[in-house]
């Protein structure tokens, strides 16, 4: 039987002009996030399970690549359920690795540590577009800093990557998880039905108001707590100003909602406003949710109009490194959807700017061997020189040879021949 030609369902394979972009847009992000001081690191792949199902990954959890033990360890005959037979798995996120890894290496690592990673991460998922089962993330992490300028810090620096990619007119969403207990709190749900509350609510760009309603009710909850929990939606809906939507939470919920809250939140929009490094905007959504367990306060996510989607996101998770440890640390990331931002810019048909001049030699096949050293005499010089040089034989067929390097973006073409 021959051998399947087509990579594994949810993977795919990755062409040359992509893979320019793609490391072009690499070392844009590498470069603008070492200038806000983060530090580059690297993590495995594969974690421990027990390290991926702590409950903590929200529905990600169900999309774990799972890896069964192997030689002696591996005792079918023996297994009653699958954890008998499964020790490692695949990386879900970034962030569980970076925990983990925080907590076995922070003696030697300065605090607060501003992280910078860049890798594969695998999730049993659904392909669809901009969506694999491979793909690449590309997160920020201040680790060890309790304060709001962590917040601060993220949320500039990633729209300031964004808009040296050329985005703009997008939007970064911004929430609290206290904002969204307060609100619950405050309608009457009991706060072991919080959970629940929040995936009905993160449905609501989906199915709308009347839909969530709808999905509460027939969840069991009473009818008077829901209608005084959406009226908050409704009334704002047309509140995005942060400072404007909190304060208008803080007077109606009352002791509901804390004003450390409320202060960090405008402060947070105040700052970032003031030093935009991009054109966006920046706008409170109370129904913002981010699925992951392990967020403990300020939530935000990208906007870009032309994905009609989350191009990344992320959040504050004070109390994740305490898993490893015992004791918390302030921590709080952020994550650009790089492979939805590579999604748009070949769509839009993205040209690298700038990049080095392409020149083609053609070598005639009958070249001498004797004479070939000063073909590539020529090619280091011209290399030296900041040119991109290809060396090649000549073919037959040397019209249709020229075109497809020009496809390439090989603009200039020295021929060499035995004269």
């Amino acid at each position: 039987m021959a051998l399947s030609k087509k990579p594994v369902n949810g993977m795919r394979d990755i062409l040359p002009r992509e893979m320019e972009i793609r490391d072009y847009v690499t070392q844009v992000i590498k470069d603008t996030y070492r200038s806000f001081g983060f530090t580059p690191i690297e993590t495995p792949c594969m974690e421990n399970i027990a390290n991926l199902s702590n409950k903590q990954g929200g529905e990600n959890e169900k999309l774990i690549f799972k890896v069964l033990k192997r030689g002696e360890k591996l005792k079918l005959e023996e297994a009653k359920e699958e954890m008998d037979v499964v020790d490692f798995g695949m990386r879900y996120d970034l962030t569980v690795p970076l925990s983990r890894f925080y907590a076995n290496n922070a003696n030697d690592l300065p605090s607060p540590f501003k992280a910078l990673q860049m890798g594969n991460v695998w999730r049993a998922d659904r392909p669809q577009r901009g969506r694999y089962r491979q793909f690449t993330q590309c997160d920020i992490d201040i680790l060890g800093e309790p304060s709001n300028l962590a917040e601060i810090e993220l949320i500039t620096a990633t729209t300031t990557t964004l808009g040296k990619l050329g985005f703009h007119d997008f939007e970064i969403r911004i929430n609290e998880r206290r904002i969204l207990k307060a609100m619950a709190a405050y309608a009457g749900f009991a706060e072991a039905d919080f959970d629940e509350i929040f995936i009905s609510l993160d449905k609501m760009d989906k199915i709308g108001l009347d839909g969530v309603s709808e999905d509460l009710v027939n969840h069991g909850y009473d009818k008077a707590s829901i209608d005084k929990y959406l009226a908050l939606f409704d009334e704002l809906s047309d509140k995005k100003d942060v400072a404007e939507g909190v304060s208008f939470l803080a007077n109606t919920l009352g002791e509901f909602l804390g004003e450390e809250v409320v202060a960090s939140m405008t402060e947070i929009a105040a700052a970032v406003n003031a030093t935009k490094g991009a054109k966006f905007e920046l706008v409170f959504d109370p129904t913002l949710v981010r699925g992951m367990s392990y967020y403990t306060g300020t939530i935000f996510e990208i906007a870009i109009p032309e994905f009609g989607g989350s191009c990344g996101g992320g959040g504050r998770y004070d109390e994740m490194i305490g898993k490893f440890t015992g004791q918390n640390v302030p921590a709080c990331g952020f994550s650009i959807g790089f492979e939805r931002i590579i999604l748009l810019l070949m769509e839009s048909g993205f040209e690298i700017p700038e990049r080095p001049k392409r020149v083609a030699y053609l070598v005639e096949k009958k070249y001498p061997a004797e004479k070939l050293v000063g073909v590539m005499e020529q090619a280091k010089a011209a290399r030296e020189n900041g040119q991109q040089v290809l060396v090649v034989r000549m073919n037959k067929n040397k019209k249709f040879q020229k075109e497809q390097l020009e496809a390439q973006g090989y603009e200039e073409f020295v021929e060499f021949f035995n004269n």
